[in-house]
């Protein structure tokens, strides 16, 4: 397993395992278990999944140590604000029934922020978060933030796939120490990625599928990515990405399939 080290000297995988709309009980508990028996070792949940309480209990029954596992959850909308988001938290560890969150963001930008945030650098002062981060913000939002509060978001989680690629958002985003993550790699589905003709070259070319080149190609750009399925045969197919490298060539041909990022500053 390939990691990144955050802004706090925290490390944290390149690959982990998403778990949204895995809101079944057993099959989200059992896609978790699946997955950490396979050996990922970073687990993306949020209380806006309503599926802690099954990530939770696949944690609790495999046999991997605490220490090794990398669990992010997310504070939901709802719960925006200073004495709500810490009531989240402990729900969120309750249900997740583990004494500490490695990774804790804000899932939008919407509501009250700052006094989240300053709640959530209460939190992680406290030791009972190892990094608090954001997600779906833009950098306007992101640098609003940096100038009223003293720790800087550790994660920033946004749509990122070859259609979108956050290169200019990434490269801000790094300036001032905050790391890409990346949710729906696969664009969910959209824009035929699984049939685009120069991702099925390259999937020959290196006789990996469409899913393990587009995961590989985000993990050389040191963009950590949460890829989701209850598919056993796809949870170990995504997990399979270590054994080759697209080489710069690749890399650059992937690039030309970006549709645009959009405005990483706007209101």
């Amino acid at each position: 397993m390939m990691n990144i080290t955050l802004n706090n000297g925290v490390e944290m995988p390149l690959l982990g395992f998403g778990t949204y709309l895995l809101r079944d009980g057993l099959e989200c508990e059992q896609s978790v278990l699946n997955a950490l028996n396979i050996g990922y070792r970073l687990i993306d949940t949020a209380a806006a999944y309503y599926n802690e309480e099954s990530v939770g209990r696949a944690i609790k029954k495999s046999n991997v140590k605490r220490e090794e596992i990398f669990v992010t959850t997310k504070l939901s909308p709802v719960d925006l604000g200073y004495e709500k988001a810490k009531c989240a938290f402990e729900t969120s560890l309750k249900k997740l029934g583990l004494d500490y969150i490695d990774l804790y963001l804000i899932h939008l930008p919407q509501g009250d922020v700052n006094s989240s945030w300053t709640a959530m650098e209460e939190l992680y002062k406290e030791g009972i978060v190892r990094a608090i981060g954001v997600s779906n913000f833009n950098m306007n939002q992101i640098q609003n933030l940096l100038k009223q509060h003293s720790v800087i978001p550790a994660v920033n989680q946004v749509e990122t796939h070859p259609f979108s690629q956050k290169t200019e958002m990434q490269k801000a985003l790094k300036s001032q120490g905050i790391q890409l993550e990346s949710w729906a790699p696969f664009a969910q589905g959209k824009n035929n990625l699984f049939n685009n003709e120069l991702l099925k070259a390259l999937s020959n070319k290196y006789n990996k599928s469409i899913a393990q080149v587009v995961l590989r190609w985000l993990i050389q750009k040191e963009v950590v990515v949460i890829p989701k399925s209850a598919n056993m045969k796809r949870i170990n197919e995504n997990f399979n990405v270590f054994d080759f490298e697209l080489s710069s060539d690749d890399m650059t041909t992937i690039k030309s399939l970006d549709k645009g990022s959009g405005l990483i500053y706007h209101v």
